[in-house]
């Protein structure tokens, strides 16, 4: 199966040339202040017909093998592109494996997967293609089903002057969600738009704390997108039923291991973890101050913090801060 995966990966990749040219569209977002440039493939720069393309994909139960889920299913605008339940059920309702992440800001990741396994956002367009316990088809029927339909056919040649493929379908959806970006936070408001009154006292509380040695989440949890793409073990458990990367990596180094995830929008994304196993922040911050588990290759950052009361409204208050009701509100409403 790992041999076939990466065959196809094969087929639908090609020779990524990273532009910097945004490229024309009247969708392509504005990028926020304090944040870098979004880095277009070259070949799939932003256009208005690429965009509504991917986004009729993205909303389309035609992606599942049985016409049951789309891409929304698992990761719902009002949600921050996210999922309410610890794992997401697939076709037939199968048991999902991990917790669906939101896709806020995907336009910046290095790599995918909790693993870090797939380089590209086009690659990674197959992985729930793929999964028996996600849409369990194939990426040609896929294409098959809307040739049959003359709208995506129309749109297909419109973005990409060609009919519906595996290059169509990897590039549209990709080019879909580099539009996801959330920038407008209070957080945000306060530390790059010169807005002074957009935390208070509590939450500017918490944000000295979060970046001080004495919490040192930011080791981890910083940059413009509260995440360094690293990989790490949390102390969630003594032992995993999840491996992690080292079913990527094959090193025993990577154990128990996952990708540090992006902090923003965080009370729209619950529940949290890679397995979705903590329901809600404030038990995110109880793991982090009382329950970290001496586990092998616990992150070398970490040890239980035990937080004061006090300590914990203020990075509870803090976090809060990240949310952006502009992103979730503007793409709540696209739907097909």
């Amino acid at each position: 199966m790992k041999k076939v995966f990466f065959i196809v990966l094969l087929i639908v990749s090609w020779a990524f040339r990273v532009s910097t040219d945004g490229g024309p569209g009247y969708h392509e977002p504005d990028i926020p202040a304090g944040f870098p440039e979004v880095a277009y493939p070259a070949g799939n720069e932003p256009t208005q017909a690429r965009w509504e393309l991917g986004k009729k994909l993205f909303f389309d139960p035609i992606m599942s093998r049985d016409l049951s889920i789309s891409c929304s299913s698992c990761h719902a605008p009002h949600l921050a592109f996210s999922d309410s339940v610890p794992l997401s059920p697939g076709v037939d309702s199968a048991a999902g494996k991990r917790n669906a992440p939101s896709l806020t800001n995907v336009a910046y990741h290095p790599y995918f997967t909790r693993d870090g396994g797939v380089p590209t956002l086009e690659m990674h367009i197959l992985v729930p293609i793929q999964e028996h316990n996600e849409f369990d088809t194939n990426i040609l029927i896929i294409a098959e089903r809307m040739a049959q339909d003359s709208s995506y056919t129309k749109m297909s040649r419109a973005a990409y002057d060609r009919v519906p493929d595996s290059f169509v379908i990897t590039r549209a959806l990709a080019n879909y969600q580099r539009s996801f970006i959330s920038g407008n936070s209070p957080y945000d408001q306060y530390t790059f738009q010169g807005k002074k009154n957009a935390l208070n006292d509590l939450e500017k509380e918490g944000m000295d704390l979060f970046f001080s040695e004495r919490a040192r989440c930011s080791s981890c949890h910083g940059g413009f997108n509260f995440t360094d793409y690293g990989f790490e073990n949390n102390g969630l458990y003594v032992q995993y039923a999840d491996s992690g990367r080292i079913r990527f990596s094959e090193l025993e180094t990577d154990r128990d291991r996952f990708k540090v995830p992006s902090l923003r929008n965080l009370s729209y994304s619950a529940p949290y973890m890679h397995d979705g196993s903590i329901a809600d922040l404030e038990s995110v911050i109880e793991h982090y101050s009382e329950g970290i588990q001496p586990t092998k290759n616990l992150s070398n950052e970490l040890e239980p913090l035990h937080f004061s009361a006090r300590e914990k409204q203020q990075l509870l208050a803090f976090l809060m801060s990240l949310n952006d009701p502009s992103f979730v509100e503007k793409f709540s409403s696209h739907t097909y």
